[in-house]
């Protein structure tokens, strides 16, 4: 079986813990190592909007013959408020009707909140159920396996992301993985739906929490933003080639 992974640095894996080649392991080489043996590729590279996934990755997922490849692609074009979400939904329902008549597509819903509250995340959060809503119907409509992420309530913990709150951590990464495989009929239990204890609320450390977040991540992202520069550039896939995973 070939399995292939497009996207951004959601399917890259970023912010889990590193390969000894120093790129960083993701759901997606968790799925992997769980299918062994498989032939894998992972063309994902973070900061890529559709168009960019549309054009370097989808083609070479097809060349390399593709059994199953997830199609996590559109978040980053989300996240941004010039985006026309119409067109964006159109480009999206035929990019999966073509990766569908090449083998089976694995389409992912978005997590539309990491544990946030106020205006921004209010807007994102309904730029995103409805970007979902349309991974939904599109993924009814060319018989893709459906990863509703959305609906696994207790991603929306802010302890299963890395400080960014963009990134998911290694424990988010691992249930990400199992809702993956969950999604293709493997038995992977129920631990990876179920939320952490409570954790006690302090108002004080959540303000000092978001300055910190507003310093070291808000601000950086709007001035690569307003200079045009993407975490992406320069950047090459981890696996651009199948390499055999297990066996």
């Amino acid at each position: 079986m070939r399995l292939v992974a497009v996207g951004d640095s959601f399917t890259e894996g970023l912010c889990d813990q590193q390969r000894p080649d120093g790129e960083y392991l993701g759901w997606a080489d968790r799925v992997a190592a769980s299918l062994a043996p498989v032939e894998y590729a992972n063309l994902a590279v973070r900061g890529k909007l559709f168009d960019q996934i549309l054009t370097d990755q989808v083609p070479a997922a097809k060349a390399l013959g593709f059994d199953i490849v997830t199609f996590h692609a559109g978040g980053n074009d989300v996240l941004r408020r010039g985006t026309d979400l119409d067109d964006l939904f159109a480009r999206y329902d035929a990019a999966v009707a073509d990766l569908s008549e090449h083998g089976q597509v694995l389409a992912f819903t978005c997590l539309t909140r990491a544990g946030g509250s106020g205006r921004l995340a209010d807007l994102l959060a309904e730029r995103f159920g409805a970007f979902n809503a349309n991974v939904r119907e599109v993924a009814d409509r060319h018989g893709a396996v459906l990863v509703d992420l959305e609906h696994i309530e207790a991603l929306s913990d802010r302890r299963f992301w890395f400080s960014d709150r963009l990134h998911l951590n290694p424990e988010g990464h691992k249930r990400v993985a199992a809702a993956v495989l969950d999604a293709m009929g493997q038995d992977t239990g129920t631990w990876w739906r179920q939320p952490l204890p409570p954790r006690s609320r302090n108002r004080v450390r959540d303000l000092a929490d978001d300055l910190v977040w507003v310093q070291s991540h808000f601000v950086p992202w709007l001035w690569r933003r307003a200079r045009g520069i993407s975490s992406g550039d320069g950047r090459v896939a981890k696996d651009a080639h199948l390499r055999t995973v297990g066996g």
